[in-house]
C-alpha cells in the first residue's frame, strides 16, 4: 500500500515539476526581454544627446546603458571615446584597461581596444605609456596609424634615430615618400654631432642625407655651413653652389652665405654673375641683397649698390627695398632723417619675416620643421612681403 502511495505522488509531481519549470522559464524570458528593452533605450537616449552635442547627458545614459548590459563591448568603446573628446583621459584608460581584461574579448575588439588605449594615453601626453601601447599594434589593421603616431612621437621627443627606424618601416611598407623627412633627421643628429665636437661624425650624417634625398635642400645647405665653421671656404662655395644648381628655390636661403664666401675667395664678379641671372628668373629680396652686398665689397666693378633697391623697386612694389634705399638718401630735412628712417624699418620688419604655409606661423628665421605645427618644409624661401 505505501508503495503504491509512492508512486501516486511521485506521478502527480512530475505534471506540477513540469508546471513550475514552464512558469519558471517564462519568467525568465520576460525578465530578459525587458532588460534588452531597458539597454537599448538608454543606448539610444545616448545617441540622441550626442547628436544634440549635449555630452554630459550623454554620458550618463551610456554608463546605464553599460550597467544594463556590462558584456557589451560598442557601449564600452561609445563611452571611451566620449571620455577622450571631453579630455576625462583616466576614465577613458579605465573604459578601454576594462575591455582588454575581459576574457571573452574576440581578436579584432581586442585590438580595437588597444588602439584607443594607446590613443587615450597619447592625447593625455603620456608618451611613454603611448609608445609602449602603439607598439602592441603591430601586425594589426592599426599598424600604419600606430607607426605614423609613434613617429609623432619621437619628433617632439627629439629621438632622431627611432623616427628614422620608423620612416624606413612606412617607407619598406609602401604607405609614401618619407626620405626628405629622413634627411632631416639625419641633419637634426648631424647638429647634435657637432655640438658634442664630432665634426666628422656630422660630415658622415650630411653625406648619408644626401645620398637618400639628393634633390633635398637641407643637406647641402648644411655640408656648406659644415665647410664654413671649419674654415674650408672653397669647398663651402662649392656645395653652395651645389645648392643653386640642384635645388634653385632654395637660393634665397643662402644666398648671403654664398656672397660672403664669394669676397673671402675674391670671386666677386662670378658670384654676382650668377646670382644677377637668378635674380632676373625670379626676383628675391634676399638675392637682391646679396648682390648689393657684391657690390659694396667690390666697387671697382662699376654697380651702384643702391641702385639694385631702385630697379627692384621699379620690378615690384617692396617697402623693405624702399627702406634700405632711403637708408642711404640725403633728405632736404636731412634732421628728421633718423625718425623716418625708423618708422619705415618698424613698418618693413613684419615683411621679412617667414611665414608657415601650414598654419600661418611666423619667424623671424626660416625654419626646417614649423615650431608652431611641427609640420616638415612648410616655411617658403620667400619673406612675407614676396608671399
Amino acid at each position: 500500500m505505501d508503495f503504491e502511495l509512492g508512486i501516486g505522488w511521485i506521478l502527480l509531481g512530475l505534471p506540477l515539476a513540469f508546471v513550475l519549470g514552464w512558469f519558471a522559464s517564462r519568467f525568465d524570458l520576460r525578465q530578459m526581454r525587458l532588460e534588452n528593452r531597458q539597454a537599448p533605450k538608454a543606448y539610444f537616449r545616448g545617441l540622441n544627446f550626442l547628436l544634440n552635442e549635449q555630452q554630459d547627458q550623454a554620458i550618463d545614459a551610456f554608463i546605464e546603458a553599460v550597467q544594463n548590459d556590462p558584456d557589451t563591448s560598442e557601449l564600452h568603446f561609445a563611452l571611451g571615446n566620449l571620455f577622450r573628446r571631453r579630455g576625462e583621459y583616466e576614465r577613458a584608460v579605465r573604459v578601454h584597461q576594462h575591455l582588454l581584461s575581459r576574457g571573452d574579448l574576440g581578436r579584432v575588439d581586442r585590438e580595437r581596444a588597444q588602439h584607443a588605449l594607446a590613443l587615450d594615453y597619447l592625447k593625455a601626453g603620456l608618451l611613454d605609456r603611448a609608445e609602449e601601447a602603439l607598439r602592441r599594434l603591430e601586425g594589426t589593421p592599426f599598424e600604419e596609424q600606430a607607426r605614423l603616431a609613434l613617429l609623432a612621437i619621437y619628433e617632439r621627443s627629439r629621438d632622431w634615430q627611432q623616427a628614422a627606424a620608423i620612416t624606413e618601416k612606412l617607407t619598406a611598407s609602401g604607405q609614401g615618400d618619407f626620405t626628405a623627412r629622413l634627411a632631416h633627421y639625419l641633419c637634426e643628429q648631424a647638429h647634435a654631432r657637432m655640438a658634442t665636437g664630432q665634426p666628422d661624425a656630422a660630415r658622415a650624417l650630411i653625406e648619408e642625407a644626401i645620398a637618400k634625398a639628393p634633390r633635398a635642400p637641407r643637406p647641402r645647405i648644411e655640408l656648406a655651413l659644415l665647410e664654413r665653421r671649419q674654415g674650408r671656404d672653397r669647398e663651402a662655395y662649392a656645395a653652395l653652389r651645389q645648392v643653386e644648381e640642384v635645388v634653385p628655390a632654395a637660393l634665397p636661403l643662402v644666398a648671403q652665405a654664398l656672397a660672403d664666401t664669394a669676397i673671402a675667395l675674391g670671386e666677386v664678379p662670378q658670384a654676382r654673375e650668377r646670382l644677377a641671372a637668378r635674380y632676373a628668373e625670379d626676383a628675391s629680396l634676399d638675392l637682391l641683397e646679396a648682390i648689393v652686398a657684391l657690390d659694396r665689397a667690390a666697387p671697382q666693378t662699376g654697380h651702384d649698390a643702391r641702385e639694385s633697391y631702385v630697379r627692384h623697386l621699379e620690378r615690384e612694389p617692396s617697402l623693405v627695398a624702399a627702406a634700405r634705399w632711403l637708408a642711404g638718401e640725403t633728405l632736404t630735412h636731412e634732421k628728421f632723417h633718423p625718425q623716418v628712417q625708423r618708422a619705415l624699418d618698424q613698418a618693413a620688419k613684419p615683411l621679412t619675416r617667414y611665414r608657415c604655409a601650414a598654419c600661418g606661423f611666423e619667424a623671424n628665421q626660416h625654419f626646417w620643421q614649423c615650431p608652431g605645427c611641427q609640420t616638415w618644409d612648410s616655411y617658403p624661401a620667400r619673406r612675407v612681403e614676396e608671399l
